[in-house]
């Protein structure tokens, strides 16, 4: 059994006992969420399809951590024109364990 919920725009397919990132999320670490934004759930080959999210389905999840991701660097540069410019990134991030699916 799986659903595929979103979270920040993005989707992702959420299996009991498995753990993804999302974008950060306001919560602490060991708090249980509860997501609504489910559009797909497959439950023994049977697959049910949200238009766009399922009523009264939802998903269960455990913050386990909040970390930041690996730094990227954006570099600008015109040539001959001695510009050159170097920015740093570190996007934050949220690790969830998936808890139960929620069928009612």
């Amino acid at each position: 059994m799986y659903a595929i919920v979103e979270s920040g725009g993005r989707q992702y397919r959420a299996e009991v006992g498995h753990t993804f990132s999302v974008e950060k999320l306001p919560y602490e670490v060991g708090e249980q969420i509860e997501m609504d934004n489910v559009l797909l759930v497959a439950d023994d080959g049977e697959i049910n399809v949200g238009r766009p999210y399922i009523d009264g389905v939802s998903v269960k999840a455990t913050i386990v951590e909040q970390y930041k991701g690996k730094k990227i660097f954006v570099w600008k540069y015109r040539p001959r024109k001695r510009y050159r410019r170097r920015q740093g990134h570190r996007q934050q991030y949220t690790r969830l364990r998936i808890d139960e699916i929620n069928l009612d």
